[in-house]
């Protein structure tokens, strides 16, 4: 898995990303932390709402970003993006009204819609070969997966000589760290496509996705992961201080737990994706997510609570780890930054359902009652996705162009007797997805 890193421009990036990963986990600790300060047991409602409006900005600003800047220098885009969202950071250890943390996480996280999606569209042009992609889609995963294990290890050790709201400053340096590793490379240049109206740039991308039969399947296991894992974010801090009892370092490390499950997965996906391919490996993950979800409502303490949050974790990370592969598989390299913003608005539209129902139902109507409901969505998600994504879906796909001349240059180039077949991608030459 490591051998990608010899890359030295995927290696400057993936430093990057973990960076700002553990930036971004000190941050998410030190908010849940300071929700409770403001809100008491109402934690779980604000840091819901709290976290519902950054999916409103993932969910509202990404196509349109995308659009905007699919022109521009992405190291530019990208290294500006980083360092607002450090000059946003540098105000939240100053919050004393619970509107506040709502305005400074919408303005921080619509810089990341922007960010993320070319970030990870960048990472397919730097490894084009599919099985270092894979490598380096398990990296990312365990990047992100330093959000809940390090980044909270880290941050049990420093609140024990630090206030929580010091947990902020490593955000900004997470921030401005990252900035400076993407400086420190050239990136690939934006492939660019035939010019095109702005509402056209903007909605291609969710045009494309929503006409593939695997990717529509890939927004139901999203449905099912957020279920499951708007659970853990959103009400970790309620159960563990308010039902068991405990403090703050407890919290770091029930969420550590998490991570450490979904790091455990990252390390087995290269060779699990191997035997066994991506649809099976989705579902099965999404169907541990909806039998973890559902044996939340059993868990009495908070011995019980940590080995339940690492199997979650392991199939949160099964469940979408492959995600970006079915997403390069889908598009054509000119595609590939409005099919990557398409699939960040669309799975982030599933965590803004999943946010508030877990903060809301938590703290209206019991935990024990929200793991239920959030488990009775993460199987709608898993029954869609087998309904939705194929079980045969074969990368090359036997099809016709009435519309073309037969001396067309693409029927030649992949035309074989009298049967035309190729990898299917959705573009300007095929408008829809063949029956």
């Amino acid at each position: 898995m490591l051998s990608v890193l010899k890359n030295r421009t995927y290696r400057h990036l993936f430093a990057a990303q973990v960076i700002a990963l553990v930036g971004t986990g000190l941050m998410t600790v030190a908010l849940g932390l300071l929700a409770y300060d403001l809100a008491g047991a109402n934690a779980g409602a604000v840091l819901g709402t709290a976290l519902a409006i950054k999916m409103i900005a993932y969910v509202g600003v990404a196509p349109v970003a995308q659009a905007f800047a699919d022109r521009l220098p992405r190291r530019t885009v990208l290294v500006s993006l980083d360092l607002v969202r450090a000059a946003v950071a540098l105000f939240l250890p100053f919050v004393s009204e619970i509107w506040q943390i709502y305005l400074l996480i919408f303005v921080l996280q619509a810089a990341s819609a922007a960010f993320t999606p070319m970030f990870q569209a960048t990472i397919p042009d730097i490894l084009p070969d599919e099985e270092e992609y894979t490598r380096a889609l398990s990296l990312s995963r365990l990047a992100y997966d330093l959000e809940n294990l390090l980044s909270p290890m880290l941050a049990a050790a420093l609140l024990t000589v630090i206030t929580f709201s010091n947990l902020f400053a490593g955000t900004v340096m997470g921030f401005l760290i990252s900035a400076a590793l993407v400086v420190s490379v050239t990136l690939p240049a934006t492939i660019p496509g035939p010019r095109r109206g702005i509402w056209d740039r903007t909605t291609r991308g969710l045009r494309i996705y929503l006409a593939t039969p695997r990717l529509r399947g890939l927004i139901a296991i999203c449905l099912a992961v957020s279920a499951a894992g708007a659970m853990v974010i959103v009400n970790t801090v309620v159960l563990v201080k308010s039902g068991f009892g405990l403090g703050e370092a407890e919290v770091a490390w029930a969420l550590a737990a998490f991570g450490g499950g979904s790091m455990i997965a990252a390390f087995a996906m290269p060779k699990l994706l191997e035997r066994i391919g991506d649809r099976p490996a989705m579902i099965g993950g999404a169907a541990v997510l909806v039998l973890g979800t559902a044996a939340g409502s059993l868990v009495t303490s908070y011995e019980a609570l940590l080995p339940l949050w690492l199997v979650i974790g392991f199939g949160y990370s099964v469940a979408q780890t492959p995600s970006g592969r079915l997403l390069r598989r889908s598009g054509q390299p000119e595609d590939r930054p409005a099919l990557f913003a398409a699939q960040f608005a669309l799975s982030h539209a599933c965590w803004l359902l999943c946010y508030p129902l877990a903060g809301r139902f938590g703290a209206g109507f019991g935990l024990g009652t929200t793991f239920v409901v959030m488990s009775v969505i993460g199987l709608t998600g898993v029954i869609l996705a087998l309904r939705l994504w194929p079980a045969h879906d074969p990368a090359d796909v036997a099809h016709d162009h009435p519309d073309l001349d037969p001396d067309h240059p693409h029927l030649r180039d992949h035309s074989t007797g009298s049967e035309h077949r190729h990898q299917m991608m959705l573009d300007d030459l095929h408008r829809n997805w063949p029956r």
